[in-house]
């Protein structure tokens, strides 16, 4: 079983940064895709970014240039560095982490950029 802890969320005006950071624990496979996602009041979750265990980024077009997503894989952790951000990126973000067939997900951070 894995456990994802997020942290890091908070109150921020517009043009602001925050770091999220994601705690993994348990039996984790070495080769996995660990991922930031982010849910706004009414709409559907939505991906952020997402990195390998290779370090390869994926990152919605949305965020591109603003937001920077990285792991310390000793540390089991990833960030996600946000800035420039806009009221627009208000939202719960969850951690997830993809290991063999098997998916986990973190409880979520509240973001919320004021105007």
């Amino acid at each position: 079983q894995v456990q994802l802890v997020e942290s890091g969320g908070g109150l921020v005006q517009a043009g602001g940064s925050l770091r999220l950071s994601c705690v993994a624990s348990g039996s984790i496979f070495s080769m996995n895709v660990m991922g930031w996602y982010r849910q706004a009041p009414g709409k559907q979750r939505e991906l952020v970014a997402t990195i390998t265990s290779r370090d390869s980024t994926n990152y919605a077009d949305s965020v591109k240039g603003r937001f920077t997503i990285s792991r310390d894989n000793a540390k089991n952790t990833m960030y996600l560095q946000m800035n420039s951000l806009k009221p627009e990126d208000t939202a719960v973000y969850y951690c997830r982490l993809i290991a063999a067939t098997y998916v986990y997900w973190g409880q979520g951070t509240q973001v919320t950029v004021s105007s």
